[in-house]
């Protein structure tokens, strides 16, 4: 890394609001982060040194692009202006995946040429919402959804012929309604324009199958040393019970069944578990099974029935987890806790609910998943206390 490793000159920058760290060079930025999650979590344990990137640029797998007009009914593209619905127009960013990118102006390119429009928020009404690519870095397979407010696509082979003409890489078209007033970027509705509709990649040598709207990591690269960490501090030694909580596509519990006796993931998600189960025999995993369920009721439910667990994974969303899903990781009293955040902040509140109530924080690893972003991740091993616990005190 040089001490110049930032974003030079980003005409963005003052716009777009998404890389609050980028006037600071790499390192420094790392130093930044490290002294936030040591602000946040020293206090529960010595932090460890946080895990940087060798090249902190294009590392996003996932690119997502709005679509509009503006007044004098130009079409745009690109990213929300930080809090607000307002397009910051985006040809090329330094953090996205350059391929991506350029899927996207095609697509803007081609939208003039077959004289489709894009959505108008002031007026509801136009075709094109949003496009979103998502890439396997290591398979190479491209993902493109196009979403759009109406089902009713004029052209669409000869849409998709076009794009994949000028990007052969593509391996799926995918065309998603959402005919809604909403935040949310995809809708129910999907349809295959072209290929098997979802692509692979592989992660810490198993290969996952992910579909438009299953999570999967953005910074592969950054999340095998995350994945590898975290297996590392569950001391796994085979014959464990292992539970995969917010378990998504089955990323880290495929990860871990290798090291197992069996691990079982809970996910709210029907897609994701439905590729969570394809990603399982595609791999040969024999010891991981999957439940659609809403993780802490499923976990109570079993500890009512006199059923345990080793080890308990948790990798919830960015708010943290709620008062009932910590109260059921009470009642089923794993050994080990491997808690994966994206927020400090909030992990820092769960860490304090957990630690009052017989808990104790073993390990501390932060792991800079989003370069030039304010955001970090964590990876925090709790231990149960017990009286007889060689690994209390």
């Amino acid at each position: 890394m040089t001490e110049r490793q930032m974003l030079p000159g980003c005409p963005y920058a003052k716009k777009c609001g998404g890389c609050q760290l980028q006037n600071l060079s790499y390192p420094e930025q790392l130093k930044w982060k490290q002294a936030q999650v040591r602000r946040l979590l020293g206090k529960f344990h010595q932090v460890e040194p946080i895990l940087g990137m060798e090249n902190p640029y294009h590392y996003r797998n996932k690119v997502q692009a709005a679509f509009g007009v503006t007044r004098d009914r130009r079409i745009v593209s690109g990213i929300y202006q930080s809090s607000s619905h307002r397009i910051v127009p985006v040809d090329s960013c330094q953090i996205e995946d350059s391929k991506a990118d350029a899927i996207i102006v095609t697509v803007r390119e081609l939208l003039r040429s077959f004289k489709l429009t894009a959505y108008d928020e002031r007026r509801e009404q136009g075709f094109l919402r949003h496009v979103l690519v998502k890439r396997g870095f290591s398979t190479g397979e491209i993902m493109v959804v196009l979403v759009t407010s109406t089902p009713v696509f004029p052209a669409k082979r000869r849409f998709t012929q076009a794009l994949r003409a000028r990007h052969p890489d593509i391996t799926t078209v995918l065309m998603n309604v959402n005919p809604y007033r909403t935040s949310l970027v995809l809708g129910e509705r999907e349809e295959v324009l072209y290929g098997k509709g979802y692509i692979e990649d592989v992660l810490c040598g198993c290969r996952f199958r992910i579909s438009a709207r299953s999570f999967y990591q953005i910074n592969p690269v950054q999340t095998e040393q995350l994945y590898q960490k975290a297996v590392e501090l569950a001391g796994l030694t085979g014959v464990e019970t292992v539970i995969d909580a917010y378990c998504g596509i089955g990323t880290i519990g495929m990860v871990a069944s290798a090291h197992a006796g069996r691990v079982i993931g809970v996910e709210l998600n029907r897609d994701a578990v439905r590729d969570a189960i394809a990603n399982a025999r595609a791999n040969g995993i024999r010891n991981i099974y999957f439940h659609t369920a809403d993780a802490g009721e499923w976990m109570a439910s079993i500890a009512e029935q006199g059923e345990r667990a080793d080890v308990v994974f948790m990798d919830p969303p960015r708010a943290g987890s709620d008062d009932r899903f910590l109260s059921s990781l009470m009642l089923l009293a794993p050994r080990r806790v491997v808690y994966i955040s994206c927020n400090p902040e909030t992990q820092e509140r769960d860490l304090r609910f957990l630690t009052a109530r017989g808990y104790q924080v073993k390990a501390i690893q932060p792991v800079d998943m989003f370069p030039h972003t304010h955001h970090v991740e964590t990876v925090v091993l709790l231990f149960r206390r017990t009286p007889d616990s060689p690994d209390a005190g």
